[in-house]
């Protein structure tokens, strides 16, 4: 009988999804255990990054059922976004019906790869039903204070035509979509107040011992705490001051000049009052259409403007020329920063180009003060102040302290914290999002819409606009409204809110999908959640997992969860690219691998194991057509070991006990059997490397490949190792496994058995004669545990006594040990 995958698991899709075998519901006797994948944008098609994320995941889930957890597996479509507006104007289409049509066929393929999602808890986020609680939650924070209107300088991507957060500018100044190079605009723009959680998402880092090191020292690095002085100069002849902010306050003697960022308010309120006002905007105008690359990178070409105005310094009253430059960026500090071209290499090679003074106030500890004139870059160490008053011949360390407390004496700044992170710029002008759940009355100003009128619904009568942009300002009949306060005339806000706020709280709403009263039931997250075991790209490392991060610490802060759940997943794994022909898996490179074709010739369990066998999951995996191959002959030799071997394996007695096995060969494939499912146990459920626990399987089905069983014991140790394949194999090629353990004559689902039980005693080696050598010369034969490696048996020979009193005084050269076999120990003679 054929491995004939193409009957096999459509047959066990259907008695799966009949049976409601992976329905779940909160309570019972068992721990609960919440798995969870990052859900998919429904762009038409499963890619190989999709089949290998929800292969990890399910792996885990169908392993933990087996295990005794109730296990919660849901899956859902973060489906608004750009590409759905892209895709009606390339196919003629609406974004919603583009987008519904693909999460259809996506959940199709996610069954036909044989996910075990309980689908009853699917979400989409252009769902009304969805989007309603995503507006819901927006007016929480509204009345908590924590969104708010503001005109600000803001990223720009002109592809996209829309608005971008910091953390969607990437590769240094780029749209993490498209990859146009981003630009700076004012513009009146909503904002979540995430900065106020900056300090408690930093120090949470620490609890969360289940993420990758580097996942936590990008967010550190992302959120970006500093200790420093923040400090005002009185700009001359003027009611106006610049703050700055500053780390090395010890440096101030040595400002020779202020500059700001282009984006700077300042910029605007100067040029106002200056005779070269407009030269000064034009030169902002042209900082901001450079790139963060052009202004930021080392050695980069520093372009700057004299405004002619002059920064009083707090210390001594010089008058400090203001400058604009185009390496300040608005993003970090304050968008102005005090000049130290002696102490800041950025700072030296303005000042060069410009003709700036260069005053060192820092000497080397070990060496005299460096000549200002004569300098060839900036001395950017900590050592012993100079040229700094009073300070004079402190260390560094000691100096900030001091200088800082000076400060704040004096009334001339304060130390506080500053962090990188900036408050979320959550507007987009875009279509296919959900509506921000205000409106604009002449006379109330901004009004939120009443909780009992959401959703406010995205308009289906609309026509996206070829160019980009949205076309919501233009429908007059949905953005002419009512004001909920004074009933007069109103307009809807008509730009929608960044997709990252739907998928901030998705994982929530799993818990409840269908709750009508509120985005999720409380006593079902208190339940469920954290997520024990989330499962996705490294790339959103400082987007998406910073931002479910902050909605979970508000939400806990609103009351909607307990007090104590301030982290939305406890462990995280975040799995490697797919990679062909030396480079990531892309239509452009054209190396694309379509999983459908995979499925079709050699069926889904093929596609899992080579994808859970091929590398560890948190490394780049190598696609391999032979090992697509290989990995599929290798279910046919399973398939067949069960087949050829049937009506034994049927008649055969139950498991022996191992001592009660006379025959040797027979107890060490016992032992064999025994050893692979422990290590399978901890690949899977401690060590995350699926790729041995698929190994040690390959190997134990080769064992049992071999054995010719011509005895009841011999059949009682085929069929003891047969089952303990099929169900340590269940979670890697649930399919094949199914049908195996139906033709062993099974009741019930394999996928719902217990996990086998590694027998102790089996675990325990036989004692083996190993012979030590000295020279060569055998000096002693000694009993020793069999299967050690082949440091285990060197140290466990030379900490015998007998041996030990051998080499007593003597030089040992080399040891050489040979598994199961001998230890020679060569010395001096």
């Amino acid at each position: 009988m054929a491995y004939d995958f193409g009957t096999i698991e459509p047959k066990w899709q259907k008695v799966w999804e009949e049976s409601g075998a992976f329905h779940v519901e909160r309570g019972g006797d068992k721990p609960k255990f919440y798995c969870l994948e990052m859900f998919p944008y429904p762009s038409g098609a499963l890619h190989m990054g999709h089949l290998r994320n929800y292969s990890i995941g399910d792996l885990m889930a169908r392993f933990l059922r087996m295990n005794g957890y109730n296990v919660l597996y849901p899956m859902g479509f973060d489906a608004f976004g750009l590409p759905a507006e892209n895709a009606a104007l390339k196919f003629g289409v609406q974004p919603a019906e583009w987008t519904w049509k693909n999460i259809e066929h996506m959940t199709g393929q996610l069954k036909k790869m044989g996910c075990s999602y309980d689908w009853r808890r699917r979400v989409e986020t252009c769902n009304p039903d969805y989007y309603r609680w995503t507006q819901w939650l927006f007016l929480q924070f509204f009345k908590k204070g924590l969104a708010y209107r503001k005109e600000a300088p803001v990223n720009w991507c002109e592809s996209c035509k829309t608005v971008l957060a910091n953390e969607q500018v990437v590769d240094g100044g780029h749209c993490w979509r498209c990859g146009t190079a981003v630009t700076k605009r004012n513009l009146e723009q909503w904002f979540l107040r995430i900065t106020d959680y900056a300090q408690e998402l930093l120090d949470c880092l620490d609890s969360l011992e289940g993420w990758p090191e580097r996942v936590r020292m990008m967010q550190r690095n992302w959120i970006g705490r500093s200790e420093g002085v923040r400090l005002s100069f009185a700009i001359d002849g003027t009611d106006l001051t610049m703050e700055a902010f500053t780390t090395r306050i010890d440096t101030i003697f040595g400002v020779t000049f202020v500059a700001l960022a282009a984006e700077n308010p300042l910029v605007r309120q100067l040029a106002a009052v200056s005779p070269k006002g407009d030269e000064m905007l034009a030169f902002a105008e042209k900082v901001m259409r450079q790139n963060e690359i052009e202004r930021c990178a080392a050695g980069g070409e520093k372009e700057g403007f004299d405004t002619g105005f002059f920064a009083v310094s707090p210390v001594d009253g010089r008058k400090i020329p203001i400058w604009i430059a185009n390496y300040i960026l608005m993003d970090y500090g304050t968008g102005a920063i005090m000049g130290v071209p002696a102490h800041d290499q950025r700072d030296f090679e303005f000042a060069r180009k410009y003709q700036l003074d260069v005053v060192p106030v820092i000497r080397p500890v070990d060496g005299p003060i460096p000549d200002g004139s004569s300098m060839d870059r900036a001395f950017e160490d900590e050592g012993i102040q100079c040229n700094s008053g009073q300070f004079d011949g402190l260390p560094t360390r000691e100096a900030i302290s001091k200088m800082a407390l000076w400060f704040e004496e004096n009334r001339w700044g304060k130390r506080e914290v500053n962090y990188r992170l900036r408050d979320w710029l959550i507007s987009r002008q875009r279509y296919w999002g959900a509506p921000i759940p205000v409106v604009y009355c002449d006379c109330c100003g901004i009004v939120p819409v009443p909780e009992d009128e959401l959703p406010v619904k995205l308009p289906m009568d609309v026509t996206v606009l070829e160019g980009g942009g949205s076309p919501l300002p233009g429908a007059s009949h949905w953005v002419n409204t009512s004001c909920p306060k004074c009933g007069g005339p109103a307009r809807r806000e008509t730009d929608t809110m960044d997709t990252f706020i739907c998928s901030s709280w998705y994982f929530l709403r799993y818990t409840s999908p269908s709750s009508k009263d509120a985005p999720f039931d409380f006593d079902d997250v208190s339940y469920w959640m954290p997520v024990d075991q989330y499962i996705g790209g490294i790339e959103h490392a400082c987007l998406h997992l910073i931002y479910a991060r902050f909605f979970t610490k508000v939400c806990s802060d609103l009351g909607l969860l307990p007090k104590d759940l301030r982290e939305p997943f406890t462990n995280l794994l975040t799995q490697g690219m797919v990679i062909k022909d030396g480079s990531k898996m892309s239509k452009s490179k054209g190396n694309v691998v379509d999983p459908d074709e995979i499925i079709r010739r050699y069926g889904a369990d093929t596609a899992r194991l080579f994808i859970l066998f091929a590398a560890p999951p948190e490394k780049d995996l190598d696609w391999s057509d032979k090992g697509v191959e290989g990995a599929h002959r290798f279910l046919s030799r399973v398939f067949r070991l069960v087949e050829e071997n049937l009506e034994g394996l049927m008649s055969a007695p139950s498991p022996m006990d191992v001592d009660s096995i006379g025959d040797k060969a027979l107890r060490d494939v016992k032992r064999q059997i025994h050893r692979t499912i422990d290590k399978v146990t901890r690949d899977i459920s401690k060590e995350r490397q699926f790729n041995t626990a698929v190994a040690s399987l390959m190997e134990l089905c080769n064992s049992l490949q071999s054995l010719k069983p011509s005895s009841p014991e011999g059949w009682s140790v085929l069929r003891e190792g047969v089952e303990s394949l099929v169900l340590c194999l269940a979670p890697f090629t649930p399919h094949v496994c199914e049908e195996l353990w139906s033709m062993l004559g099974k009741n019930g689902l394999v996928s719902l058995c217990g996990w086998p039980k590694a027998d102790p005693k089996a675990l325990e080696m036989e004692d083996v004669t190993v012979v030590f050598q000295e020279n060569g010369k055998v000096r002693e034969q000694l009993k020793v545990p069999a299967g050690l490696s082949k440091d285990q048996l060197a140290e466990r020979v030379l900490s015998d006594p007998a041996v030990a009193k051998r080499l007593e005084g003597k030089e040992i050269l080399k040891v050489i040990a040979v598994p199961d076999k001998l230890v020679n120990v060569v010395v001096k003679p």
